[in-house]
């Protein structure tokens, strides 16, 4: 697979990196972690080096996971955590819900380097922006992390973008990971500028529309009430049936390319800019094989044309978390 750098950094992960948090997290039922870890190390003899976790994953056995599964690549792989979320010893979330003082993400760092068996965090993201921290301080942390050698890169989640400044002016910051895909598409009004002029790569997250733009499901499909997409204003029947018209569109370039649906929405946002790294996740070896193939699908700038054409018709009806979710994506 082709590589790609994420912004100014020297941070070259592959075109495609994969999201592990719905082997453990949000998606239930989850697979058995056998299959998980093959599912891991399959994605690297496929030439996938960039995998994506957090502590609050779980919380904590997706980190624990990830290192079981990649051990055996050390060198090879890049993995990136998160800080900043407040979890409770039994693993439940405490009562602040976010929690970036220096000190926590300085035991979050010594807790996730022994969960992942590493020496050194690739990259550690703050997971959501802290209102009762300045992202000052939570950027002079992570840089003492760095000076002492055990974190590589400083990276940030659904951050805006004065709240990106401030925090790049103390310590770069490498990469944002934010959602972004063809069904939400918000990022492009001042994010992205904002990435592109100060050298920092976008790792978009849920660029498949939380499995939505694959084709695979319908009005009728069923969600576990354990599965987040069950509490998601965006999946309910009617916005799904409203929404459908952005799936025939990605069908209909697909069928002119030959290519799936998830591939053009992959393609789609590798075509947007060269420091874009997509993180789509996946528990079945025949998806990641098919997001792997997006990477080799190339749109010319008439496919572009014709894909901006067509979105500029559809309306995507619902919102893309419950109201209470939304608030903690905080600026």
């Amino acid at each position: 697979m082709q590589k790609r750098k994420l912004g100014n950094s020297n941070l070259e992960v592959s075109a495609l990196g994969l999201g592990c948090m719905g082997m453990t997290f949000s998606y239930a039922p989850f697979p058995e972690k056998k299959d998980s870890i093959a599912l891991l190390r399959a994605a690297v003899e496929r030439g996938v080096t960039f995998f994506d976790t957090a502590e609050v994953y779980g919380p904590f056995n997706n980190e624990e996971l990830v290192g079981e599964a990649l051990e055996p690549f050390s060198g090879q792989v890049v993995i990136a955590t998160k800080f900043g979320m407040d979890i409770n010893p039994d693993g439940t979330h405490g009562p602040k819900g976010l929690n970036s003082r220096p000190e926590h993400i300085k035991q979050v760092a010594e807790a996730s380097l022994k969960r992942l068996r590493i020496d050194v965090i690739d990259l550690f993201y703050q997971h959501r922006v802290d209102t009762e921290v300045p992202i000052e301080d939570v950027a002079g942390a992570v840089k003492d992390l760095i000076q002492q050698g055990k974190v590589k890169h400083f990276g940030m989640s659904e951050a805006g973008m004065k709240t990106i400044r401030r925090a790049h002016a103390v310590q770069p910051v490498t990469a944002l990971q934010s959602e972004y895909s063809l069904w939400y598409r918000a990022p492009e009004a001042e994010i992205i500028p904002t990435l592109e002029e100060l050298g920092i790569g976008f790792v978009p997250y849920s660029p498949l529309g939380k499995g939505f733009l694959t084709g695979k499901m319908d009005e009728k499909t069923q969600f576990a009430s354990t599965d987040i997409r069950s509490k998601i204003p965006r999946f309910t029947p009617e916005a799904r049936i409203a929404n459908q018209a952005l799936v025939d569109m990605l069908g209909r370039i697909g069928a002119q390319k030959k290519a799936t649906p998830a591939q053009i929405a992959l393609a789609w946002l590798l075509a947007q800019k060269p420091w874009i790294v997509p993180i789509p996740g996946t528990t079945k070896l025949h998806r990641l094989e098919e997001n792997i193939g997006a990477a080799a699908v190339e749109l010319s700038a008439n496919d572009l044309r014709e894909i901006e054409t067509a979105l500029s018709q559809i309306q995507v009806e619902g919102a893309r978390y419950p109201e209470a979710l939304e608030k903690v994506t905080g600026r």
